[in-house]
């Protein structure tokens, strides 16, 4: 089906667009009332993840809002662990626990990639979804890491530092090796299936990488990152995101990836300077932005679009996902300014910033990416 407004998928080319696309990590959660209302509803999380229609409405209520750019699919990273029958759950203000970790050799051998008819639910979300959008935007699919799932194999769970895979890194990298080996076969045959069931995009989430010293990141984290892209379809967009790895960007430049995302201290800027012939760049706003007011979200808006510059190949997001304290009304100023401000770029209005303050769409912006 073409889609209406396919913006992202030319920006992931690197291709002009007539405006700037806008997506936001975790869009569809816990900041809007009717997701939690609906979370009330299904009874957990897991409820909501596993169940093909909540997922559905889950990943179209931000869009209801929005005007945005793309959708993603509402789900976990944790899916394909949870299918290796690690058995996932989350227990309310404490984060993702396993009934079982692998953290020993005997555990670490008998590891295998899990069958995907186990994770039909995922698949099933993905073409429903797409039915649902009937074309209006974009779908991105997505997974963890091979490291970030394994950081969450061997903790057991969620951790402030992930110390015992720390530890293991230096004492057994060679179970590591075989962690990350297991999930990256498991995450490219996921992926593979989420563009058969309807995605248009790809994403990794490598939340956990910059926990690792740089020989390590490009030995447990970016090499199976290399190894996953490698196994999709070619011609794919897909994004790569990385936190807390800013100077490793030269590396995450040359992984294959179609965009790389930016957590927000990295030097956007110098990033499109540096890489943006090369490879699309996303992000990179600070989340803890939209927890201010409608004024200063669009003074930052401002400022990420200066620094981005007028070159094709950007897209804009956050440089992590929405806090759940996130005002909505703040969201809808940040969409708004994008849109106003690259549209008048890309049109030839005069390059003036918005005076914060002033309505998004009311003020020239300044000359952007696209143009």
């Amino acid at each position: 089906m073409p889609l209406e407004n396919d913006t992202l998928l030319r920006a992931l080319r690197r291709e002009p667009v007539d405006h700037g696309p806008v997506w936001l990590m975790r869009q569809a959660g816990r900041y809007l009332p009717e997701y939690a209302a609906l979370r009330a509803r299904a009874g957990s999380f897991m409820a909501l993840a596993t169940t093909p229609s909540l997922a559905t409405e889950v990943t179209l209520q931000p869009l209801a809002r929005f005007p945005l750019d793309a959708a993603i699919l509402f789900s976990d990273i944790l899916t394909i662990p949870d299918a290796m029958g690690l058995g996932l759950s989350f227990a309310e203000g404490e984060g993702p626990r396993f009934a079982r970790a692998v953290a020993d050799e005997a555990s670490v051998g008998a590891l295998e990639a899990p069958d995907l008819a186990r994770l039909s639910y995922v698949f099933d979300a993905v073409g429903q979804i797409k039915r649902a959008l009937a074309g209006r935007v974009p779908l991105i699919g997505f997974a963890g890491s091979p490291f970030t799932l394994a950081c969450y194999m061997i903790e057991g769970g969620a951790s402030d530092d992930f110390a015992t895979v720390r530890k293991m890194a230096f004492a057994r990298p060679d179970l590591i090796d075989r962690i990350v080996a297991v999930n990256a076969d498991a995450v490219a045959g996921y992926l593979v299936e989420q563009l058969r069931a309807g995605a248009d995009a790809l994403m990794l989430f490598d939340t956990w990488g910059g926990l690792l010293s740089e020989a390590a990141y490009q030995r447990f984290s970016l090499e199976p990152m290399r190894s996953v892209l490698r196994r999709l379809p070619a011609g794919v967009p897909t994004i790569l995101f990385t936190k807390g790895r800013a100077g490793s960007l030269a590396s995450i430049a040359e992984s294959g990836a179609s965009c790389m995302g930016l957590d927000w201290t990295a030097d956007l800027g110098d990033a499109r300077r540096r890489h943006g012939a090369r490879i699309a760049i996303q992000g990179n706003l600070d989340p803890l932005a939209l927890l201010t007011d409608p004024r200063s979200v669009e003074a930052a808006v401002v400022d990420l679009l200066r620094a981005a510059g007028p070159e094709p190949g950007y897209v804009f997001n956050l440089g992590h996902g929405i806090v759940p304290a996130t005002p909505p009304e703040n969201v809808a100023a940040l969409v708004a300014a994008v849109h106003a401000i690259s549209r008048s770029a890309t049109s030839g209005a005069a390059a003036r910033a918005i005076v914060p303050g002033e309505s998004a769409g009311s003020r020239a912006g300044p000359r952007v990416h696209g143009a």
